[in-house]
C-alpha cells in the first residue's frame, strides 16, 4: 500500500503549478476538468507522474491554517528526493525561499517550503539505506 495522491483545495491553481513544476519538473497535468462542489463551481486538475499526483481544486476561500499555531488541521507533507540541493535550487530559481531548515541528523537532510496556498512541504534526502538509521530522530 502507498499514498497515491493528496487533494488540496486552493484559490489559484496557476500559482500552485509554478511551485510544484519547479519541485517536480518531470510531472505533468494528468487530467483536468470543471465541475461543481456542493453548489460552487470549480476547476480541478491532477498534477503528477504515472503513480503519484497532487489533486488541485480552485474553489478555496479564506486563508490556510496558521502553521505556527495549534489549530487542528493539516501540518505538512513530505517528499523524498535523491538530490535535495537540486530541489532547493529549482525552487529558489522559481522565486520560492526556504521556510525553515530541517533538523540535524547524520542519516538525512531535510528542508521546508511553503507553497503558494500556504501548505508546508518538506523535502527529505536520506543518507542511509538502513531503516533504523533513516527513521532515527536527532536534533
Amino acid at each position: 500500500m502507498y499514498l497515491e495522491h493528496v487533494n488540496l483545495v486552493v484559490s489559484n491553481i496557476d500559482d500552485m503549478l509554478s511551485f510544484y513544476r519547479a519541485a517536480f519538473p518531470h510531472w505533468k497535468i494528468r487530467d483536468q476538468g470543471k465541475g461543481d462542489w456542493y453548489g460552487k463551481p470549480r476547476t480541478w486538475l491532477h498534477f503528477g507522474d504515472d503513480y503519484h499526483y497532487i489533486a488541485l481544486s480552485d474553489h478555496g476561500e479564506g486563508q490556510n491554517r496558521e502553521l505556527e499555531g495549534h489549530s487542528v488541521g493539516f501540518a505538512h507533507f513530505a517528499y523524498v528526493t535523491q538530490n535535495l540541493d537540486a530541489v532547493i535550487k529549482r525552487l529558489n530559481d522559481a522565486g520560492f525561499e526556504i521556510a525553515k531548515p530541517g533538523g540535524t541528523n547524520p542519516y538525512r537532510r531535510n528542508i521546508y517550503f511553503i507553497d503558494p496556498a500556504g501548505f508546508e512541504v518538506e523535502f527529505v534526502e536520506y543518507l542511509s539505506d538502513v531503516p533504523l538509521e533513516r527513521n532515527s530522530t536527532y536534533d
